[in-house]
């Protein structure tokens, strides 16, 4: 090794992972293979965790966040309370009947985080007022992101061609049910029928007449209480993934893979992504070579619609006619090593290692505050 780069001290990163939503486990999977993919001679790691009920707590680096013999992983709670004062970017740890002490401060934190409470612009609001830089979007590309209905707006707004949907709000489902039932069933039959904001496929169903999408959007509304009702787009499932550039360039869009459901899956559901054997991805697509470009222009112009940063994930509908649809974007898509946006890159060159690499430095040379 290097005698400079022996006595300079290592980057201090924070890998933030958990939360209290439904995709906590498939938040742990992805931290786990950023954990092991890290170069700790350059960077010093420091996992963090955050249970199911809120608390953030200091993780083991060993733990395997994996799913074992079918049950998934979960924040082990026992672990020192940790607190991020604001302004101070130092981690504080709170062990009872102690004088609460610092752990030191964080050079960047990597929040491996999906969901609402994570991938929504709350952490990253957190961050910000922490004054500490961190990985991915910001506050409002985060909030649109996960919010499939003003995400599908903006990107309409930006040219992008999307499929029809109706927005089934809390109040409007529970005073004015017979009117959003008629819009629903002016999109045809079948819906999707999904949380608005979700991911991991988490809460969605597909509704083929008017009694099964009654039951359908209670399911959505488990997981949160505004739900969105698309229809179906018959077509094949191609993803690109987007990076930022350092520097001043405009961002890369990689080469666009298919995403191929095995088995019995009626769509790409949760077991379809994430566990063994249920999906396969053929990348590069089987598409002509004018439309893998239009498609990497599109994912381009979808990250910059929203203002993102670091990385996304764009999903398309490509459609027998040979027509293409912005399906949704994911400004923290799953990341594990064998997830689709990783496995994109790395068809396009830039295997795991150096992309998380890469996301960091991104973060690093970020300036904290309005950008």
């Amino acid at each position: 090794m290097n005698e400079d780069r022996e006595s300079q001290p290592r980057v201090r990163v924070a890998v933030v992972f958990g939360g209290r939503n439904s995709e906590h486990a498939v938040s742990l999977m992805g931290a786990g293979s950023v954990l092991e993919a890290i170069d700790q001679s350059k960077y010093e790691v420091v996992p963090i965790g955050i249970a199911q009920d809120g608390r953030w707590v200091l993780a083991s680096g060993s733990q395997t966040y994996a799913i074992e013999s079918g049950r998934l992983p979960v924040v082990d709670e026992s672990g020192t309370a940790l607190a991020l004062p604001s302004e101070s970017g130092s981690l504080v740890a709170l062990q009872p009947g102690e004088i609460p002490r610092s752990l030191g401060q964080v050079d960047v934190v990597f929040p491996v985080m999906h969901g609402p409470f994570g991938e929504d612009g709350t952490i990253q609001g957190l961050l910000e007022m922490a004054g500490v830089r961190y990985v991915g979007s910001g506050v409002l590309a985060s909030a649109v992101g996960m919010d499939k209905a003003y995400m599908k707006a903006l990107l309409k707004a930006a040219g992008l061609p999307v499929g029809p949907f109706v927005v089934v709000r809390d109040r409007d489902w529970r005073t004015d049910r017979a009117r959003v039932l008629k819009e629903v069933e002016e999109l045809g039959w079948p819906v999707f029928v999904k949380p608005a904001r979700a991911g991991s496929s988490q809460g969605i169903s597909k509704a083929h007449d008017l009694e099964s999408l009654e039951a359908a959007v209670e399911y959505a509304r488990e997981h949160d209480p505004k739900v969105l009702v698309e229809a179906a787009i018959l077509g094949r499932e191609i993803e690109c993934a987007v990076l930022e550039s350092l520097g001043d360039a405009p961002p890369e869009a990689s080469v666009p893979g298919e995403v191929l459901v095995q088995g019995d899956h009626d769509f790409f559901d949760f077991e379809a992504k994430y566990y063994p054997d249920q999906m396969a991805l053929d990348v590069p697509a089987g598409i002509p070579a004018e439309t893998a470009e239009a498609l990497r222009a599109m994912a381009v112009r979808a990250f910059e619609a929203l203002g993102c940063e670091g990385l996304s994930r764009v999903d398309f509908f490509y459609t027998p006619s040979g027509e293409l649809i912005v399906n949704e974007i994911n400004t923290m898509p799953g990341f594990t090593s064998l997830s689709v946006a990783p496995q994109l890159w790395a068809a396009t060159g830039l295997p795991y290692d150096r992309l998380v690499d890469r996301l960091i430095q991104l973060a690093l040379n970020r300036p904290v505050g309005l950008r």
